[in-house]
């Protein structure tokens, strides 16, 4: 079962690389938004509210597997984020490339409320929620680029 755990919360093992595991981990996110947006709308909000709850279920078992709080190697908690971002995201490589710089900066520079979550929130929803709302960010950022046609 560990290992299961690992290989979901390091983002199928992407978490290991040793330079900016979090990029990595963010990248994952890609496959998954092509593969989940065939989905119905229905679906598609499901999918992400069960990667949500798989998030923070298995970055805090990793948590306690690795026996360090916020460990690097955790990476399910970018790639959620990356997914909320990417929320009705035009499907053209600028778009996609400015969606991951903007949660880039949001999870590494923790706007507030970002880094408050950081900060303040433990176990696994501490380590996903700063990331969602990274997410969320991006998203709001995202939707108004479209809306007054950046992207």
């Amino acid at each position: 079962m560990d290992k299961l755990v690992m290989a979901i919360a390091t983002g199928f093992y992407s978490g290991y690389t040793p330079k900016a595991p979090g990029t990595m981990g963010t990248l994952v996110a890609f496959p998954i938004h092509f593969l989940i947006i065939l989905l119905p709308a229905t679906g598609y909000y499901l999918a992400l509210t069960a990667i949500l709850v798989l998030a923070i279920i298995t970055a805090g078992m990793a948590e306690k597997i690795i026996d360090r709080q916020d460990p690097g190697m955790v990476v399910i908690d970018e790639i959620i984020g990356m997914l909320i971002g990417l929320i009705n995201a035009p499907l053209t490589l600028p778009a996609l490339v400015v969606a991951f710089i903007l949660f880039r900066i949001f999870d590494i520079c923790k706007p507030f409320p970002v880094g408050w979550l950081d900060k303040h929130l433990h176990g696994g929803t501490g380590i996903v929620l700063d990331d969602v709302m990274a997410g969320i960010y991006t998203l709001a950022c995202m939707q108004g680029l479209y809306f007054f046609g950046i992207l």
